[in-house]
């Protein structure tokens, strides 16, 4: 079942059109990249989900019914632009908040003391947001953002102004979340983090989706049948021992061993290139290369003529 589905949403201001006939589906209990390069529309997607402005054409979907004014409080949204008021002290703040989204003070109190205990920052809950460097006032928002316990989360570059440390901390919070049945919508430009947290993703450039599907399946289709291979030092150049239409993309060599990056032709199998070079030379390692989302990302964008791209 799908949380949520943008069913060909299109914004337009002024002269620009932010979105043009948008279409993603949020696979219930995953966590769903929503990528591309600044400008594509991702913000404006993103606002249009939290009822903070409205499409101009399209249909919203929020658990299999049209998205209602209500369903707000079943949303937690972290933006990238932080929104604590810098002279209010961080517990007094939080409090207020988790008030707004519906929880009672006893609730909220208990709740926020478990988790400030958590992240290990109760000494915080008396000082003033001003004191705080970025990356902890963006630990407290992140507190406030998931306090009610929404159904789907919404984190636009969650990890910005992080140390590795806490960049680490979030990232396990974040699986626990999903573990614990929440739905997560996750914007970054950072394609490691797609890569380590994402179940699926949808592309949006120059606003259209121009791929969207499974992390998995999207990899595999982005194979180019490449292959890291080490083997022992030998006189001459590797490409002597291959087909010609095998075609060695680069060489290096260390003190045991050279390697190279090969690309097959689409029928040839790593068996093919195993039995060219076994004659001449000592193979220690082959290993298909395949694609990362960031190779994945500057192909998809910066190809001339995109089409559309749903892999399942």
């Amino acid at each position: 079942m799908n949380i949520f589905s943008a069913q060909s949403v299109t914004k337009q201001y002024a002269h620009h059109k932010a979105l043009d006939k948008v279409s993603i589906d949020v696979p219930e209990n995953c966590i769903f990249g929503l990528l591309g390069p600044n400008g594509a529309g991702k913000t404006t997607l993103i606002r249009i989900i939290n009822q903070i402005i409205a499409p101009d054409e399209g249909a919203l979907l929020f658990m299999g019914r049209p998205l209602q004014r209500n369903d707000i409080s079943m949303i937690g949204y972290l933006p990238e632009e932080r929104g604590l008021y810098k002279k209010m002290n961080v517990g007094e703040q939080a409090m207020y908040l988790a008030q707004l989204k519906g929880l009672s003070h006893q609730d909220a109190n208990k709740r926020l003391r478990m988790w400030f205990e958590k992240f290990g920052i109760n000494s915080w809950w008396n000082r003033k947001v001003e004191e705080l460097s970025k990356g902890m006032q963006q630990k407290v928002q992140f507190l406030v953002t998931i306090i009610h316990e929404p159904k789907l989360l919404i984190f636009d570059e969650p990890f910005s102004g992080f140390d590795p440390i806490n960049t680490s901390l979030l990232k396990e919070e974040i699986l626990a979340l999903k573990e614990n049945g929440a739905t997560i919508i996750f914007s970054t430009h950072n394609m490691e983090s797609v890569e380590e947290l994402c179940d699926d993703i949808a592309l949006i450039n120059r606003s259209k989706v121009i791929l969207s599907g499974t992390v998995r399946n999207i990899k595999k289709t982005f194979r180019t049948n490449t292959f890291s291979v080490s083997y022992n030092t030998f006189e001459g150049e590797l490409q002597s021992l291959l087909p010609s239409s095998f075609l060695v993309l680069e060489e290096s060599r260390d003190t045991d061993h050279r390697h190279a990056q090969v690309k097959l032709p689409d029928d040839a199998t790593p068996n093919d290139l195993l039995q060219a070079m076994m004659p001449s030379v000592t193979i220690y390692a082959v290993n298909e290369r395949i694609p990362s989302m960031n190779d994945i990302f500057i192909q998809a964008v910066t190809q001339k003529n995109p089409q559309t791209a749903t892999i399942s």
